[in-house]
């Protein structure tokens, strides 16, 4: 069975989670990993998602304010060996509820090209692709989504 709890940064199976994701993109993003790791510092977010699987934390992801309208996802990952499963299905789904409850009209998101699995995963879930925003312009490895979560 898995369970979703609301956190923030300071939880240490966020944490630990996000150390893994590290090591991964570290090695999926190669030379353009330093540019990428800058614009994904995780403290002081307040709003994290832990996924567990039977007390075993097995996924997260964060959103933090984007704009005055919308809300970015950030540091979505689920140990592989547990993919396929809809955890990161729902724990963006979970985000996205956060991000109602705090009144944002959106969710954006980056991820990189590199990386088909979470692109498969937000067109799936309705992501549409914007142009690239803020540092993530003019960045070749990058693709850019949007949600609208008011209709």
């Amino acid at each position: 069975m898995i369970t979703y709890i609301r956190t923030n940064s300071d939880n240490k199976d966020f944490q630990k989670l996000v150390a893994v994701l590290d090591e991964y993109l570290r090695i999926l993003d190669g030379e353009e990993h330093l540019f990428y790791s800058q614009l994904n510092k995780t403290d002081k977010i307040k709003c994290a998602i832990v996924a567990y699987e039977n007390e075993t934390p097995v996924g997260c992801g964060a959103i933090r304010e984007h704009d005055e309208k919308s809300m970015e996802v950030k540091r979505m990952y689920v140990q592989i060996d547990k993919r396929g499963k809809g955890i990161a299905t729902g724990i963006l789904g979970e985000l996205e509820k956060w991000a109602m409850e705090l009144n944002y009209d959106s969710c954006v998101l980056e991820t990189g090209k590199r990386q088909p699995e979470a692109i498969a995963l937000y067109k799936k879930t309705n992501y549409k692709i914007i142009p690239s925003f803020g540092k993530y312009k003019n960045v070749e490895n990058s693709v850019c989504f949007e949600k609208k979560l008011k209709v």
